[in-house]
């Protein structure tokens, strides 16, 4: 074989310098490539108490671990030599079209995570014609989601609280505002025993003490943006200065039943959706009660300790309700290929919720839609 010495052109062809960007946020999401990356940025950019309220779960976090193992556990047997070239992501879900088979699922305090919140969320999950679902703890009100995201497709989570003038106020509220769908969340009678925010000792609003400034001072653009950005309101609920198991003992109903569902469904008048539903049994009860769909939701593993894994439980809901209801699902999902393994096994459709926070905390609203790109990689 015979040996040139290399050429000037010659090694040009081998350099590839990347394109010069002072954009040090997009560069840092562009190099994220799976949501534990985005949850790696988080980590780096949020202080331990807002992190931890979002990657924590109950006592153990059993019930989070195995939610999660149930999906690593899926084996995927593809059929070759099909014509795939047309493939399509979009679906429908309770009468509205969907570019994806996925939406973003309701979270407390989104606004402690980052200051632009529930209204950057909104915006990501327009831009991708994808459902939010804005939550009863949420930090932005429901006017104020619908004004900031008016072409989204935004629906309202309820928690029962013991006021029942406040429940009916914001039902009322959310359907003065166009919101067609109401996802009630049953599986939160008490407050979980969520150890990491006992041990943080989180409050809500985030406390001002010396271990609480020493955390954030770490942390300076969160903090920055934390004190020079309006103060934590609820989308749905007073101020409320305490921690967060303190709240939801005394604000939430744990009297609530079935037959409740029956009222909250005249009263709603729109799509009624049962969120925190583990096992066949309630899921026939709630459909039989008018429910629309249900979510199979073990609540991301943040209620209880050992909770059964929800996708463990998608066969039998199926069974049980297909035809008279939809079945979502959500827990433990950080890959599209959890998500295909979900609706392979008959869920009509996926709910996200941590991943999408890892966004959040990472980079703002590009952070979410870096995760949505992530997702559907």
């Amino acid at each position: 074989m015979q040996r040139n010495f290399p050429t000037i052109n010659h090694f040009r062809s081998f350099l590839h310098l990347p394109k010069i960007s002072f954009n040090r946020r997009a560069k840092r999401l562009k190099k994220a490539l799976t949501i534990w990356d985005l949850r790696s940025l988080a980590k780096r950019r949020t202080p331990r108490g807002p992190f931890d309220y979002v990657d924590g779960s109950a006592e153990s976090e059993a019930s989070l671990s195995r939610a999660r193992d149930g999906f690593s556990s899926i084996e995927f047997h593809p059929s070759v030599l099909r014509d795939v070239s047309t493939a399509a992501t979009a679906t429908t879900s309770l009468g509205h079209s969907f570019d994806l088979p996925f939406g973003f699922a309701p979270t407390g305090f989104t606004r402690m995570m980052h200051s632009a919140g529930e209204v950057a969320v909104a915006q990501v999950a327009a831009q991708f014609n994808i459902p939010y679902v804005l939550s009863t703890l949420g930090t932005t009100s429901i006017e104020d989601v619908v004004s900031g995201a008016p072409k989204g497709t935004n629906w309202f989570q309820l928690y029962m609280l013991k006021d029942m003038a406040r429940n009916l106020e914001t039902i009322d509220r959310a359907k003065a505002v166009g919101v067609d769908t109401l996802v009630l969340t049953v599986d939160v009678p008490v407050s979980g025993l969520r150890l990491r925010d006992a041990r943080n000792g989180l409050t809500i609003p985030p406390s001002l003490t010396f271990r609480s400034l020493v955390d954030f001072a770490k942390k300076p653009r969160w903090l920055a943006d934390y004190l020079t950005t309006p103060p934590l309101e609820f989308a749905a609920m007073s101020s409320w200065n305490g921690t967060v198991a303190e709240m939801l003992d005394t604000l939430f109903n744990p009297s609530v039943t079935f037959e409740d569902l029956e009222w909250i469904r005249e009263r709603w008048g729109g799509s009624l959706v049962i969120k925190g539903i583990q096992n066949a049994e309630d899921a026939v009860k709630c459909v039989e009660r008018g429910a629309n769909a249900i979510i199979l939701s073990n609540h991301g593993g943040r209620q209880m300790d050992r909770a059964v894994p929800p996708l463990s439980q998608l066969q039998y809901v199926v069974e049980k309700v297909a035809g008279r209801a939809e079945v979502h699902l959500d827990t433990g999902i950080t890959h599209g290929g959890d998500i295909a393994a979900a609706l392979a096994l008959g869920a009509d459709f996926v709910w996200v919720g941590r991943s999408y926070l890892y966004g959040l905390m990472a980079g703002g609203q590009d952070g979410v839609t870096r995760a949505v790109e992530i997702l559907t990689q």
